[in-house]
C-alpha cells in the first residue's frame, strides 16, 4: 500500500516585520575581539552604507515579557545598537533552534563575488561606494570586477561554486583555453585551488599551450631546467591520467560482475566450507573483493537527510 508523504510545513512566517531591537534577546554577545576582525568591519561598514540587507531570524513568540529569541544575527543586531538604530527588519521563524540556520550558510565563492561586484556596478552603484560598503580599497574592486577576464567560460563554470585564490585567475589566463581547462580538471582532482599549485602546473606547462607562446614563461623560483622537467613529467602523469579513466568505467563494470558472482558463489555453505577448510586464503581474497565492491556501491552508503 503507498503511503503519503507527510505534509512539509514552512519554517517561517511569510511577512517580514519590524520589532524594537530592545525586545530582541541574543543568545550570545559579541565579543570585542570580534569586533576587530576585518569581516566584522567590512558587515558594520556595509550596515553603516546600505543598512541591513539580510533581516534577523527570531523565534516567533514572545516570552512573557515581550521579547524575542534571536537565533540568528547576532553581529547585525550589535553593530546596529552601535549605530544607536532602534528598530531591525526580522524573519519570524516556528523553529526557536539557533542551529538550523548556521549549518546551512555558504560562504560566497570567488567566481560569485566577481559577478555581485560586477552586478552592483552595472546598476549604478560607484566603486568608490561599493568599496565603502564593503571595508576596502577601491584596487579591490577594480581586480574583482577584472577577475574572470582572460578565462575561458568552460573553466568559470567548473570554478563557479568553489573558494578560489584570486591569484589562481591570474595564472589561468596565462594559458590557452584548453590548457586552462585542463588545469582546472587537475586542480578539482586533486581538490587544490590555490596558487602555488596553479603555479606549478604552469610550470609544466608547453610552451605552445601558453597565451603568449613567443614570450618564455617565468614562474619565482624556478629555473628553465626545472620547468622541462616537470613538463616531461606532467606530460607523462596525464598520459597516465587519461588511461585510468579510459579504463575504470569497464573496470568498475567487471569488479561489479566478478563481485556478485564471488558473492553468490561463497554464499553457498557447501562451497564455502571446501574453500575454509584447502583454500583458507582464496576464500580471504574473495570476501575482501566482495567487501570492496561494497564499499564502493553507492547504495551502500549512507543515507542523506534534508
Amino acid at each position: 500500500m503507498k503511503t503519503e508523504p507527510p505534509d512539509v510545513k514552512i519554517a517561517f512566517e511569510q511577512n517580514i516585520v519590524v520589532l524594537p531591537i530592545a525586545s530582541i534577546l541574543p543568545l550570545k554577545q559579541v565579543p570585542d575581539a570580534i569586533k576587530s576582525l576585518t569581516k566584522y568591519r567590512r558587515i558594520a561598514q556595509s550596515v553603516a552604507e546600505i543598512g541591513v540587507i539580510e533581516p534577523l531570524v527570531v523565534s516567533q513568540r514572545p516570552d512573557g515579557n515581550g521579547k524575542y529569541l534571536l537565533l540568528d544575527g547576532h553581529a547585525r543586531r550589535a553593530i546596529l545598537m552601535d549605530l544607536g538604530e532602534t528598530s531591525v527588519r526580522c524573519i519570524m521563524a516556528f523553529d526557536d533552534e539557533a542551529f538550523t540556520y548556521n549549518k546551512r550558510i555558504n560562504h560566497l565563492a570567488t567566481v560569485q563575488e566577481h559577478f555581485m561586484i560586477t552586478r552592483a556596478l552595472e546598476r549604478g552603484v560607484s566603486e568608490e561606494k561599493l568599496a565603502k560598503a564593503l571595508n576596502v580599497n577601491i584596487q579591490h574592486i577594480q581586480r574583482r570586477r577584472s577577475l574572470l577576464n582572460g578565462v575561458c567560460p568552460e573553466v568559470v563554470d567548473m570554478l563557479k561554486d568553489r573558494a578560489v585564490n584570486p591569484v589562481t585567475f591570474d595564472v589561468l589566463r596565462k594559458m590557452r583555453p584548453m590548457r586552462q581547462i585542463e588545469a582546472a580538471e587537475l586542480m578539482q582532482s586533486a581538490s587544490n585551488f590555490s596558487s602555488s599549485y596553479a603555479k606549478a602546473i604552469l610550470a609544466a606547462t608547453k610552451q605552445a599551450d601558453l597565451a603568449k607562446p613567443d614570450t618564455p614563461k617565468k614562474v619565482a623560483g624556478m629555473t628553465s631546467e626545472q620547468m622541462a622537467r616537470m613538463e616531461r613529467e606532467m606530460e607523462t602523469l596525464q598520459r597516465d591520467f587519461k588511461a585510468i579513466e579510459t579504463s575504470y568505467g569497464e573496470d568498475i563494470l567487471n569488479l561489479v560482475i566478478a563481485s556478485g558472482y564471488l558473492s553468490k558463489l561463497i554464499s553457498n555453505r557447501k562451497i564455502e566450507r571446501y574453500l575454509a577448510q584447502n583454500h583458507g586464503e582464496i576464500l580471504e581474497r574473495f570476501r575482501s573483493i566482495v567487501s570492496s565492491a561494497s564499499l564502493d556501491s553507492p547504495s551502500a552508503e549512507s543515507p542523506v537527510h534534508p
